[in-house]
């Protein structure tokens, strides 16, 4: 029998009801067999914990953060360099040279006493600035000869040689007026006193052996510097010399007994080659030239210097005009003294009575080693005779002397050399500077 519609409707439906139960008990039974495996895990944990087979696992404690350590950094070593090397000082010397020592009756009775001669106290002021300087030199205008002294023979006691050498006198000059005065014999003994004296003469030799050992010149080395000094002289006041010892007396003209007109190139420049091959630091040359008395400078003596100064001469020092004439320096540094007037004479004519000391400064450069004159100075001296006052004879520097006078001191001068010295300064002042 064939069912309706309402019957089948309601079979679905019971079905349906009937699957739903079903599908619930199904999810029941699954929990329950979830929850029982979980408890049993649990169970078997704790029994695990309790009997210390298993240790329940702590909370790792928070991580530190601890700051990365680097090496601790080794110092580098500065890079090696040099030490700075400590610049090396200049060397400075002094040259000091005075103007022409005269030998007369007045300046020989200058030095005479009770006992006998001494002329110690006539150079006393003037030893401290000689003696000072590195090298000293004058010209020695006499000989060392006879023992009849004076002007008539221009020979001199040995003992004014002796207050040279104690005022600091290292070279004398003995090419000049009176070089031979006495003969060669004169000669001869004046070079042998002065030696003896501990001085060392140039510009005159006792024979032709010495001048082929020396060559014409001296060579001085002062701290390191070595400097060459040679001397000429214009003539002999008209004496002439043998054949045989032309060389004994460096001359700077062939007619050197007469009219003075004919400059000695050759042999001035032979004795200037001389010295080149020794290879000085510095040339000095001390030449006796010009006119007595006289301030005109000659058409020669400018060809002399020319022929000096470019011959490798570093400093011209001129004598025998007897006043002091100007000095002058170029940017080379070369100086030219044409008259440093007379140091030691009579005084008697204007304008003798007094001189200057000229003080070259020579410096050798501490780095370069190259060596140049560097300056000059001059210390202005007066010849002072107050033995008619019962006082002595005495060269004397101006500028303290007048000073010692203005503040009353015990050694002072006279009011009438006083003032002749004041007189003085001014003069030189404008003559050094060739007005």
């Amino acid at each position: 029998m064939a069912l309706n519609d309402e019957e089948l409707n309601r079979r679905r439906e019971e079905r349906k009801q009937e699957k739903a139960f079903l599908d619930k008990q199904m999810r029941l039974l699954k929990l329950g067999a979830i929850i029982t495996a979980a408890v049993m895990v649990l169970c078997c944990a704790a029994v695990l914990i309790t009997s210390g087979m298993v240790k329940p696992q702590q909370p790792s404690p928070p991580q530190m953060q601890v700051p990365e350590t680097t090496e601790p950094s080794v110092p580098t070593e500065p890079p090696v360099t040099e030490p700075p090397k400590p610049a090396i000082p200049d060397t400075v010397i002094h040259y000091l040279a005075g103007g022409d020592v005269n030998v007369t009756d007045k300046v020989v009775a200058a030095g005479q006493g009770v006992s006998g001669y001494d002329y110690t106290q006539l150079f006393l002021d003037l030893a401290g600035v000689m003696s000072g300087s590195h090298l000293t030199s004058v010209n020695f205008e006499g000989n060392i000869y006879s023992d009849n002294y004076g002007s008539a023979t221009v020979s001199a006691p040995p003992q004014l040689l002796t207050a040279l050498r104690n005022a600091g006198v290292d070279i004398v000059q003995t090419a000049n007026s009176y070089t031979n005065h006495n003969g060669l014999r004169g000669m001869k003994a004046t070079l042998d006193e002065i030696r003896n004296a501990g001085m060392e003469p140039v510009g005159s030799f006792a024979n032709q052996a010495e001048f082929d050992r020396t060559r014409g010149f001296i060579i001085r080395e002062v701290e390191g510097i070595k400097i060459a000094v040679v001397a000429f002289t214009k003539g002999m006041n008209g004496m002439g010399l043998p054949e045989d010892s032309k060389n004994c007396v460096n001359l700077l003209y062939t007619d050197y007994s007469s009219t003075y007109q004919k400059v000695d190139s050759e042999g001035i420049s032979k004795i200037l080659r001389n010295i080149s091959y020794e290879q000085p630091d510095v040339t000095i040359a001390l030449v006796h030239w010009g006119s007595e008395y006289n301030d005109n400078i000659s058409k020669t003596q400018n060809q002399i210097q020319e022929l000096l100064l470019s011959g490798g001469v570093d400093a011209i020092i001129g004598t025998h005009p007897h006043y002091v004439q100007k000095i002058t320096q170029d940017a080379s540094g070369r100086v030219v003294a044409y008259s440093l007037g007379d140091l030691l004479g009579d005084g008697e004519k204007p304008g003798t009575d007094y001189s200057v000391l000229l003080d070259l400064e020579i410096t050798k450069d501490g780095e370069t080693g190259a060596v140049s004159i560097t300056g000059y100075d001059y210390i202005p001296v007066f010849y002072a005779d107050e033995r008619e006052n019962g006082g002595t004879v005495r060269l004397l520097r101006i500028r303290e002397a007048i000073a010692a006078y203005e503040n009353n001191f015990l050694d002072r001068v006279s009011a009438e050399t006083y003032e002749a010295m004041k007189t003085a300064l001014e003069r030189i002042e404008t003559r050094v500077k060739g007005e």
